[in-house]
C-alpha cells in the first residue's frame, strides 16, 4: 500500500486551535468483519493488532469521570468486535455520556453478536451506520458482494426496535455516505431526500439523518488514488473546493480522537497518518495525560489532507458543516 503522508505533509493549511472538548471518539481496533475500498483506518478481517485493553478502557471511563466530556463517539474497525465493547458502553451510559457507535449494519448478524442490536436499544445508543449508497450495486462495490442486502436486514431490525422512527428524540439512527471516488459529497439535504424515498418505497426503512462524508486521500482510499495516477488531482479539487467559514465548525476543534493504545491526536484521519496531538512539548500525550491537562486552545497538528475537512459544504464525523444554502451553491 502506498504511503501518503510523504505527499500530506507540506501544507499551508490555515493554522487552528482546538476549544474544549465536548466529544471523545476512541478507536477500538482495527478488527473488521469487512474489507471497504474507502476505509481510511484500512480496517478488515486480517488487522490482528490487540484491541484496546480493559486497562486503556478504564482510562477512557476515568477520563468521562471528569465530566468534562459529553459524548462518546465509538469507532473502529467495528467496534462491537472488541470484548470489552458492552462493559464500556454501559459504564459510559451510567455516568449519563451520550454514547455514539460507527456501526458497519452487517456486524448484527456476525455469529456471537446476536442480541447486539437489542442491546444497543437497551442501552439507548446512537447508531451512526455506513451505507455509502442507496444502490445495491454501488454498495457491493465499495464494500464487498452481499453486504447491502445484509445492511437492509439490519436496518429493519433496527427500526423494529424504534431506532429511526421519531424525528425527535427516541432512538436514533443516522446513515452515511461518501463518494464512490474522487469528488465532492453532493448536498446533503437533497441526498437524504433520495435516501429517504428510495429506502422507504423499496424496503420501508426509516432513519433519522443523513452525514455526508469526504473521502480523505490517506491509507487505503490514498493509496488507491496513487495507484490510479489521481492523488495530485484530488488534492487540487479539495484546495479548490476550501471555504474559510468552514474552520469554525471542523470537528478537530471539539473532538479528541483516542487510538488503540490510548494515544491522542487531534482527528481520526490524523491518527490513521501518526501524526499525535502535541501539548506543551510533549511529542505523544497519552489518555493518562489528559487526566491532569486542559487542551482549550492547543495549536492542532494539521496537513495537506486537512483540505478535505473545509472543501465545499465542509465535512466531519457528524456530515457536511455549510448550512444547506451554501452546500448547494458548493456543489
Amino acid at each position: 500500500m502506498h504511503a501518503t503522508l510523504p505527499l500530506l505533509i507540506k501544507t499551508d493549511f490555515p493554522a487552528i486551535r482546538r476549544r474544549r472538548t465536548e466529544t471523545l471518539q476512541v478507536n477500538l481496533g482495527y478488527l473488521c468483519n469487512q474489507t471497504c475500498v474507502h476505509c481510511h483506518v484500512n480496517a478488515g478481517p486480517t488487522r490482528t493488532e490487540e484491541q484496546m485493553t480493559l486497562e486503556t478502557i478504564e482510562l477512557v471511563l476515568d477520563v468521562l469521570r471528569a465530566g468534562r466530556i459529553t459524548t462518546l463517539d465509538l469507532t473502529g474497525g467495528a467496534p462491537e468486535m472488541n470484548r470489552h465493547f458492552r462493559y464500556l458502553v454501559e459504564a459510559a451510559r451510567g455516568l449519563g455520556v451520550e454514547v455514539m457507535d460507527r456501526c458497519n449494519l452487517t456486524i448484527l448478524e456476525l455469529p456471537g453478536q446476536e442480541t447486539l442490536a437489542e442491546f444497543l436499544a437497551q442501552q439507548e445508543v446512537q447508531i451512526v451506520a455506513s451505507l455509502p449508497c442507496y444502490s445495491e450495486d454501488n454498495v457491493d462495490r465499495q464494500r464487498g458482494k452481499g453486504v447491502f442486502d445484509a445492511s437492509i436486514r439490519a436496518l429493519q431490525r433496527l427500526n423494529r426496535l424504534g431506532y429511526g422512527m421519531s424525528d425527535v428524540g427516541g432512538l436514533q439512527l443516522h446513515l452515511v455516505y461518501n463518494p464512490q471516488g474522487p469528488s465532492l459529497p453532493p448536498p446533503q439535504a437533497a441526498l437524504k431526500a433520495d435516501y429517504d424515498r428510495f429506502l422507504g418505497e423499496h424496503f420501508g426503512v426509516r432513519f433519522n439523518q443523513l452525514y455526508t462524508i469526504t473521502n480523505m486521500p490517506i491509507q487505503r482510499f490514498g493509496s488507491t488514488l496513487v495507484s490510479k495516477g489521481q492523488f495530485h488531482g484530488y488534492m487540487e479539487l479539495l484546495r479548490g473546493a476550501h471555504r474559510d467559514d468552514n474552520l469554525q465548525g471542523v470537528m478537530c476543534r471539539s473532538m479528541l480522537s483516542v487510538d488503540w493504545q490510548g494515544y491522542l491526536f487531534d482527528c481520526d484521519f490524523n491518527q490513521m497518518l501518526g501524526l499525535p496531538l502535541r501539548h506543551e512539548g510533549h511529542g505523544r500525550a497519552h489518555l493518562a495525560d489528559l487526566l491532569a491537562r486542559d487542551l482549550d486552545g492547543n495549536p492542532i497538528a494539521v496537513a495537506d489532507h486537512c483540505w478535505g475537512c473545509t472543501a465545499g459544504a465542509g465535512s466531519s464525523c457528524g456530515g457536511a458543516l455549510a448550512p444547506a444554502a451554501l452546500a448547494e451553491r458548493s456543489a
